[in-house]
């Protein structure tokens, strides 16, 4: 299960990099704008917390002990999806839904870096 984790870290880096760039992309040029966009937001952020489960199971189950601050960047990853989430009505109010989901996938990818290189 911890080579399963390690592997899905780089998977879920990556693709809230790439998700995280389309939706400022998005944001920039509205032609851009659409399912499409929201779709790769979803993979992304769907990818973020299977590797969060997986990170659970180990410490749960396999008695796994990761640094702390490792377990920390895994919260705090959590944490955002559901701050992102919570302030959608703001975001959409204002024209900043691609702009916030944008940054909030690429602050998710450059957690997910300092996660895999804490370990």
């Amino acid at each position: 299960m911890r080579d399963v984790h390690v592997t899905w870290g780089f998977v879920a880096v990556v693709a809230n990099a790439l998700a995280g760039l389309y939706a400022l992309a998005a944001w920039r040029w509205p032609r851009l704008r659409g399912r499409p966009v929201w779709a790769a937001i979803g993979v992304a952020f769907g990818a973020i917390m299977v590797q969060v489960v997986f990170g659970v199971w180990l410490v749960a189950v396999d008695d796994f002990e990761p640094p702390e601050i490792h377990m920390f960047y895994g919260f705090l990853v959590y944490v955002t999806v559901g701050v992102l989430y919570s302030y959608n009505h703001l975001f959409r109010a204002r024209g900043w839904m691609e702009l916030a989901y944008g940054l909030g996938g690429l602050f998710m990818m450059g957690l997910g870096i300092r996660a895999i290189f804490q370990v």
